[in-house]
Order: structure tokens, then C-alpha cells, then sequence
């Protein structure tokens, strides 16, 4: 079992910049692949990064490369996701979640992770 807990969301104006942390808890984390989700009112819920467990290969949607970081701290079992230059369209619930990946993979479909945080808002005003 991995439960998560996710913080760092607020309100920030376009062009500026947020940190979420997702802290889990469970004696498998370094195991598991984490995914970073977002979901906006009226979308579907869509990937935003991934990390696999050793912590060396990361995979990011389109729409954030060169913008949003993933990284993961084994040790403390913490996720961390650095979101830079923020846009209007950023403006969603954010999730962390995981999924059992010895073989570090990142998978970036949401239905193959298996644990979820209860989410954290993040509002970009323009």
C-alpha cells in the first residue's frame, strides 16, 4: 500500500512559480513509477510528468516541457514537481500518483496507476 498526500498548490499570476510536493507513505515507494496528473473543470484528467523509481528517467506532456521539473528524493520518500512560467491554462487540480514499476517504466495512461492523492488547486490568474 502507498498512500499519498499532496501540498504546494495556490493562486499565482501567469509568469510566475510553484513547487507541489506529494509525500507518500508505504514501505514500497522506491518501487513505484509517480505520475503527476491535472485535471481542469469540464476535461478529462491528463498526464502532466512522470518519474521512474531510480529516479533517472522522467517523461513530460507537450504542453510543460522546458517548463515544469519532476524529481523524487527516495530517501524522504517525496515528489516534487517545479512549475515555471506558468500559464492561465495551467489552472487545475493537481494529483500525484503511483504505480508499482520495478521496471522503470513511466507509464503516462492515469487508469494504470493504481494510488492517488486527493489532489492539490492550482490557479493561474492572467
Amino acid at each position: 500500500q502507498v498512500q499519498l498526500a499532496e501540498s504546494g498548490g495556490g493562486l499565482v499570476q501567469a509568469g510566475g512559480s510553484l513547487r507541489l510536493s506529494c509525500a507518500a507513505s508505504g514501505r514500497t515507494f522506491s518501487s513505484h513509477a509517480m505520475g503527476w496528473f491535472r485535471q481542469a473543470p469540464g476535461k478529462e484528467r491528463e498526464f502532466v510528468a512522470g518519474i521512474g523509481w531510480r529516479g533517472g528517467r522522467t517523461d513530460y506532456a507537450d504542453s510543460v516541457k522546458g517548463r515544469f521539473t519532476i524529481s523524487r528524493d527516495n530517501t524522504k520518500n517525496i515528489v516534487g514537481l517545479q512549475m515555471n512560467s506558468l500559464k492561465p491554462e495551467d489552472t487545475a487540480v493537481y494529483y500525484c500518483a503511483a504505480v508499482f514499476s520495478p521496471g522503470d517504466v513511466v507509464p503516462v495512461a492515469w487508469y494504470v496507476y493504481n494510488y492517488w492523492g486527493q489532489g492539490t488547486q492550482v490557479t493561474v490568474s492572467s
